[in-house]
């Protein structure tokens, strides 16, 4: 699809407040939060890599699923705590492309890496001696492939149908970052249509990975709760608990998006509901990982303890 408005400036991103003083104010905050989601995250993917314990296909997919947290809080976030302290909202229109592009594109990604990780607890919980089996290192690896595959589709889509239209009037986005809906409001006419009909499409896709879910913990819980022993239930339990957690954090702060009013005047419960969906679960979902999850507190607690060792050697 042939984009249009190549000539354009860009646009200006509003952020949060017309007061300088309280942009400051929320960038700290978003940076505070950002440096936690990178070092969370950062440690992650460094004990699940490290660590010769967490070899398991479980654990391959939460390094994956952390990276792709970096990369989602990474497309918007780091650009608004650069524009507020340069007081300036300025961003060209290929730069818009690439932040919609990449945030659709991680968004969904992390959807179907959670999905392909409720696969995977199925399957240890519900058809144990199988597992080996089905899920192989081929398995693994053409899901995660399969993953950035259909993140990537799914961005090119929606990033296409929303810069096919034309824009009118002042190009002024009442978000801190590119937000497709936000873009919408700026179309001449009905051209929107045709990326309302992409985002029908996604979002069948969407609640197909959601149902698929949901179905899979059903199966998990049935099984879990027939298990004779309350150890082997405490140690089931164990492993799906954190990426259940996960899994209602991701989609509860999403459906924030499509039901929280686009207002033209962003109130204190846009930005909470903002901050909701685009920094809390990439931030939060090393912690509830972390706490909840004995394996990962032992290999963390033992990367630790190495990398003070030899700092000390």
């Amino acid at each position: 699809m042939v984009m249009a408005n190549f000539t354009m400036s860009g646009f200006l991103l509003m952020g949060f407040s017309a007061n300088p003083k309280l942009e400051i104010f929320y960038a700290t905050l978003f940076l505070v939060l950002y440096l936690l989601a990178l070092t969370g995250n950062i440690l992650i993917i460094t004990t699940t890599s490290m660590d010769e314990s967490l070899n398991s296909p479980m654990y391959f997919f939460l390094k994956h699923l952390s990276f792709l947290d970096l990369c989602y809080i990474s497309v918007t976030v780091p650009r608004f705590i650069y524009n507020s302290f340069m007081h300036s909202g300025n961003i060209s229109l290929w730069e818009c492309i690439v932040q919609c592009f990449a945030f659709v594109s991680f968004a969904l990604a992390e959807l179907a890496m959670l999905t392909m990780m409720s696969y995977d607890r199925y399957v240890a919980i519900c058809l144990p001696l199988s597992y080996e089996i089905i899920m192989n290192v081929r398995t693994c690896v053409h899901g995660v492939i399969a993953v950035w595959i259909s993140g990537a589709i799914s961005g090119v889509m929606h990033t296409a149908a929303t810069f096919s239209i034309h824009f009118c009037g002042p190009r002024i986005i009442h978000q801190f970052f590119c937000d497709i809906p936000q873009i919408l409001k700026l179309s001449c006419s009905n051209e929107y249509i045709s990326d309302v009909a992409v985002t029908i499409f996604l979002s069948f896709l969407s609640f197909g990975c959601v149902i698929f879910i949901g179905f899979s913990y059903m199966h998990i819980f049935s099984s879990v709760l027939r298990m004779p022993s309350a150890e082997g239930r405490a140690k089931a339990f164990s492993t799906c608990l954190p990426h259940l957690a996960v899994v209602l954090l991701f989609i509860s702060t999403s459906a924030f998006e499509f039901l929280k009013p686009h207002s033209d005047t962003p109130t204190v419960l846009d930005i909470l509901l903002t901050i909701m969906y685009t920094v809390v679960p990439p931030t939060f979902n090393p912690l509830i990982y972390s706490l909840r999850n004995k394996a990962i507190k032992s290999a963390l607690g033992n990367v630790l303890k190495r990398r003070i060792e030899c700092l000390f050697c």
